[in-house]
C-alpha cells in the first residue's frame, strides 16, 4: 500500500542538512537571510535565544525547543530584543567559521553561552503539496511538547548526540532522519496550526485517507470526484466537501497538482521522452501536459530536465 506521506516527501524532494552547531555568547544578534525552498530549523541545546521574523513575530527558544521557520524566510537569531544585529556570512567571516566544528560568538563562561543546532530541510524548485503550505510562518515546538511525542524526542536527541561527539557520518545519519524529523516535527505542531491537524486528518481519515492512497498509488488513473466517491462508499457531494474541508483544495484540483508535481520529479531524476513522462502521470498528449506544465511552473518541460 502506497504510503502518503512518504511519497509526498519523496516527489517535492525532500533533503535534511546540518549547516551548523552554534556557541553563541551573548550579546548576539545575527540575520539569517532568506533562503528559497528551504525550511530552516534551529534547536536550542543549552541556553535561548529570540527568533524574530521580518513580520515583528517572535518567540523565545529555550533548552530543547525548536523552531523551524518555512519558506525560507529571513529571520533574526538574537541574545536579546536590543542585540544589535549583523549579516550571518560577516558573522561567520569574523568568526573563521570554516564549516566544521562549532561556529563560536564572543567569549564567556561554558555555561552561559546558546548552543544550537541549526540545520535546514530543502525541496525540489516547483515543489508544492497542501502539506508544505499548511506549516505556519513559525513553528515552535516546546520541550513539553517533544515529552508528550518520544518518538520524536528520540530522533532529535539522536541528532544532538551526532553533532556533539563530532562522530563522522553526521551529515549522512541528520540525512536519513530527514523524512521522520519532518513529519515528527508537523504531527508536534499540530496544536498550534489547525491546517497541519486538517491535512493530518485527511491521511488517517478512513475515507479521505483511502482516496489519497488511491490517488497516489496510480496518479495517472481516470480519476473522477465520483469514481473516487464510489471507491470509498460516499456520495459524490459529501466526499467533495469533506475531501475540501481536509486537504483545502477540491479533489480534481489536487489531482491535476499532483500530476505536474509528479511529472516535475520524474523530469528532474530520468531520461524518459517528454511524451512517456505525460502518460505516466495521466495525459493523454504531450502537447497538452506541455500546456499545462509550462503555465503552472513558467517554464517547459524540456527545460525542467535535469543535464545529463
Amino acid at each position: 500500500m502506497t504510503d502518503v506521506l512518504s511519497d509526498v516527501l519523496d516527489t517535492v524532494a525532500l533533503k535534511g542538512a546540518i549547516y551548523f552547531r552554534t556557541d553563541f555568547h551573548p550579546e548576539f544578534g545575527i540575520a539569517v537571510p532568506a533562503y528559497g525552498r528551504a525550511a530552516r530549523f534551529h534547536l536550542v541545546v543549552q541556553g535561548s535565544c529570540f527568533v524574530t521574523l521580518e513580520s515583528g513575530h517572535q518567540v523565545r527558544l529555550q533548552a530543547g525547543d525548536l523552531a523551524l521557520v518555512p519558506n525560507g524566510a529571513a529571520h533574526l537569531l538574537s541574545s536579546s530584543d536590543t542585540a544589535p544585529a549583523s549579516p550571518l556570512a560577516d558573522v561567520m567571516s569574523q568568526a573563521g567559521f570554516t564549516g566544521s566544528g562549532p561556529f563560536v560568538v564572543g567569549a564567556g563562561p561554558d555555561g552561559a553561552s546558546c548552543q544550537m543546532v541549526c540545520g535546514h530541510f530543502t525541496f525540489a524548485d516547483g515543489a508544492d503539496h497542501p502539506l508544505l503550505r499548511s506549516i505556519p510562518d513559525i513553528l515552535h515546538i516546546t520541550a513539553a511538547d517533544r515529552a508528550s511525542r518520544p518518538m520524536f524526542d528520540d530522533v532529535l536527541r539522536l541528532l544532538v548526540r551526532r553533532m556533539f561527539d563530532g562522530e563522522p557520518g553526521a551529515a549522512a545519519t541528520v540525512g536519513r532522519l530527514s523524512e521522520v524529523l519532518f513529519i515528527e516535527a508537523m504531527r508536534a505542531g499540530i496544536a498550534q496550526a489547525p491546517d497541519i491537524g486538517r491535512l493530518m486528518s485527511a491521511v488517517s481519515d478512513p475515507q479521505i485517507g483511502k482516496a489519497l492512497t488511491l490517488i497516489h498509488a496510480d496518479v495517472a488513473a481516470p480519476w473522477t470526484v465520483e469514481r473516487l466517491a464510489a471507491a470509498v462508499g460516499m456520495s459524490r457531494s459529501r466526499f467533495a466537501e469533506r475531501f475540501s474541508h481536509l486537504v483545502a483544495c477540491g479533489p480534481m484540483a489536487y489531482i491535476a497538482e499532483w500530476r505536474l508535481q509528479r511529472a516535475l520529479n520524474a523530469l528532474a531524476g530520468a531520461s524518459s521522452p517528454i511524451k512517456t513522462v505525460a502518460h505516466n502521470v495521466g495525459y493523454k498528449s504531450a502537447a497538452a501536459f506541455t500546456r499545462a506544465f509550462t503555465e503552472r511552473f513558467g517554464r517547459s518541460p524540456k527545460e525542467s530536465r535535469r543535464p545529463a
